[in-house]
């Protein structure tokens, strides 16, 4: 995107990318259908940066979720809401959108050169690049790098830049894990019986953090929307405490006294496994999340079954490896950047997208974020060229 802006300047442009075709990551994102951005409104879009939202809204105010659906159409790809209103490309593929994409670049003049890893600068402040015919160095008038986290490294983002810049160059925040997956000490009889199996229409709460949605069971422990969108603060709550106690209600829909009522009544010659199926509904993996966290004593007492049912307590031990996680948190703090996303240390050297100190959940916020700051430091690009 910083490509795109600068270039339609009139200025020469090169992308040099490490891995041997540009947008892995992009590529990867649309595998389960790509998800570009939300339609909802943007005071509500803007909520979803947290604590990053004051510095993320001024990107989105120059290139906003409604300017990005525009620019993509202006690839000739139409977009559609879902139901859940998130903005996908017809045919909800990344690899149409990104060949457009590429041959509107390319086309404009923008050179691109591909297995050129960037390792720093020399004494002369040339860049470096590892290439297959060995080392070689650049000169350019203005710098952006836009070097991603550190999750899914096989794509080409290791977080290895974090060495050519911290400690003179810029402050970085830690690289964390953002929208992962939490490590749970499930029995090996739950395991056994509901690996892989989702569970539906839960709401998932942590302190004032309430919201509906499913998650899976893994082997390891717990992934899916639900969760990621709670990531941030089941990450910062283990840091902090150790480790975080997610609270699940399997029946967001029923209030704790309707469940009450239902379940007094006799259960007769009923196991109790049939009288939670026949009166509220509860069977598989959700009679089995009950019986992993709740006592047999509590779930022979109706007004403690329907409190759990309402509030089951589910240990988290850690987030999983920040390899394995959708993004990343931490990063090039804002403080050494100015407004135009430039280095204070290094005057022409601009940051943008994952790299930089912000999270987000999925649901398009992500990628709309990474577009608008790339758009953000070409017009910086600009601005210090003098362009």
């Amino acid at each position: 995107m910083a490509a795109e802006v600068i270039r339609a300047h009139g200025v020469q442009v090169a992308v040099y990318d490490a891995m041997p075709t540009v947008g892995r990551k992009f590529l990867m994102a649309g595998r389960g259908g790509l998800n570009i951005t939300h339609s909802q409104s943007f005071e509500l879009f803007l909520s979803r940066y947290g604590k990053r939202k004051q510095e993320i809204e001024k990107w989105l105010i120059a290139f906003s979720p409604d300017t990005l659906r525009e620019w993509v159409h202006g690839l000739g790809i139409k977009t559609f809401v879902g139901t859940s209103g998130r903005v996908f490309p017809l045919g909800m593929k990344a690899s149409p959108l990104l060949r457009a994409w590429l041959t509107r670049l390319t086309t404009s003049g923008v050179k691109v050169h591909i297995r050129h890893t960037w390792i720093g600068w020399d004494t002369d402040g040339l860049l470096k690049f590892k290439t297959p015919e060995g080392e070689k160095l650049v000169q350019a008038d203005a710098v952006v790098l836009a070097l991603g986290g550190g999750s899914y490294p096989r794509l080409g983002s290791n977080g290895a830049w974090v060495n050519y810049l911290k400690p003179n160059v810029a402050e970085v925040a830690t690289l964390q894990p953002a929208n992962c997956g939490f490590d749970v000490n499930w029995s090996a009889h739950f395991l056994e019986r509901y690996e892989g199996q989702p569970i539906k229409s839960v709401v998932l709460a942590l302190d004032s953090f309430r919201q509906k949605g499913e998650f899976v069971v893994s082997k390891y422990g717990v992934e899916g929307g639900v969760i990621y969108a709670a990531s941030a603060l089941l990450r910062d709550a283990i840091s902090v405490q150790g480790k975080a106690v997610m609270r699940v209600d399997l029946l967001p829909d029923k209030s704790e006294a309707q469940l009450l009522e239902k379940l007094s009544t006799r259960r007769g010659t009923r196991s109790m496994a049939n009288h939670l199926e026949k009166t509220v509904g509860i069977k598989g993996v959700k009679a089995g999340l009950l019986r992993e966290f709740v006592s047999i004593d509590d779930i022979a007492n109706a007004e403690r079954l329907a409190f759990y049912l309402k509030y089951i307590p589910v240990p988290l031990i850690a987030a999983r490896p920040l390899e394995t996680a959708i993004s990343t948190a931490g990063g090039v703090t804002f403080g050494s950047l100015s407004e135009h996303l430039m280095l204070d240390a290094l005057p022409g050297v601009f940051c943008a997208g994952e790299m930089l100190d912000w999270e987000a959940p999925t649901g398009g916020y992500l990628l709309t974020a990474c577009f608008a700051s790339g758009s953000v430091a070409g017009k910086g690009v600009l601005n210090w060229l003098g362009a």
